[in-house]
């Protein structure tokens, strides 16, 4: 390797120093939050569990056709009993519970943060590109220091998944704030409309398809860090696929696989339809 031209910028040590920094002053706060995560994980997959498979079946088959008709009802109907018969159910409602703790907390987070970039240019540019950050650093580095700061299991996991899952619902509220019309919100103001008023009876309703697109889109990407998630020792599916790419098991890959491919279609249909009906 050629010399460089210029002195090496210590970027990493000084990554490596502040998350030391972190880890030593605040590890009974990681550790309050990880010990809530995973709480509250293991709080639905007892849920879930608990309404019994036949009744989750029937639950989500009603869900489905109720949102989308005959055609998602059977293919959930179908999907759901294959799982059970595959012997991963509970696994896979571990995986629904890690999935559904990241993406409601992605919303609780994100969403606050969109609609503060769309009525504020100052805070949208400076948002955009940490965004863009999150958005194209690879997966895997999440995992780094979420161990440092959660440990292993459920809560690093989450984490993870919250950090890849949140930048589309942050965007797409932005952008669908500022979609809406000028003259609506003229409208609004002669009214007499305070800027509470303008947000919750304006803005939120008319950009509600665009910011229901950007949830769907967190929802695939939740799915999509299950895998990921289980190197740090997060439960469910992806320790599944994790297994069975270490030990070349290929039956339980491909199980597995369809498992999350099935939970990933019925929640993607279930959220497109929630967007179309509200467009």
């Amino acid at each position: 390797m050629s010399d460089p031209l210029l002195p090496k910028i210590p970027l990493g040590h000084w990554i490596d120093l502040f998350i030391q920094f972190i880890t030593n002053n605040f590890e009974g706060f990681f550790g309050q939050i990880a010990s809530g995560l995973a709480g509250f994980v293991e709080f639905l997959v007892t849920a879930f569990e608990f309404i019994t498979p036949v009744g989750f079946i029937i639950l989500f088959t009603a869900i489905a056709f109720w949102r989308r008709g005959w055609g998602v009802a059977l293919f959930t109907l179908i999907g759901l009993v294959l799982i059970y018969d595959l012997g991963y159910w509970h696994n896979a409602m571990q995986t629904f519970s890690l999935v559904v703790t990241s993406v409601v907390l992605s919303i609780i987070i994100g969403l606050p943060l969109g609609i503060i970039a769309g009525i504020n240019n100052t805070f949208k540019s400076i948002i955009t590109p940490i965004l863009d950050l999150l958005q194209t650093m690879p997966s895997f580095v999440y995992l780094i220091p979420a161990i440092f700061l959660f440990g292993t299991g459920m809560a690093p996991g989450v984490v993870a998944t919250i950090i890849f899952a949140i930048p589309p619902t942050i965007r797409l509220t932005n952008l669908g704030i500022r979609q809406v019309p000028e003259d609506l919100i003229e409208a609004s103001e002669s009214f007499g409309s305070t800027t509470m008023q303008k947000l919750f009876k304006v803005q939120l309703p008319l950009s509600m398809p665009t910011i229901m697109a950007g949830i769907n889109q967190s929802i695939m990407l939740a799915l999509s860090m299950v895998v990921v998630a289980s190197l740090v020792g997060a439960p469910g599916l992806g320790a599944d696929v994790n297994f069975a790419v270490t030990s070349l098991r290929t039956d339980i890959g491909f199980e597995a696989g369809i498992a999350i491919v099935i939970i990933a279609i019925m929640l993607d249909r279930i959220s497109q339809n929630t967007r179309s009906k509200k467009q």
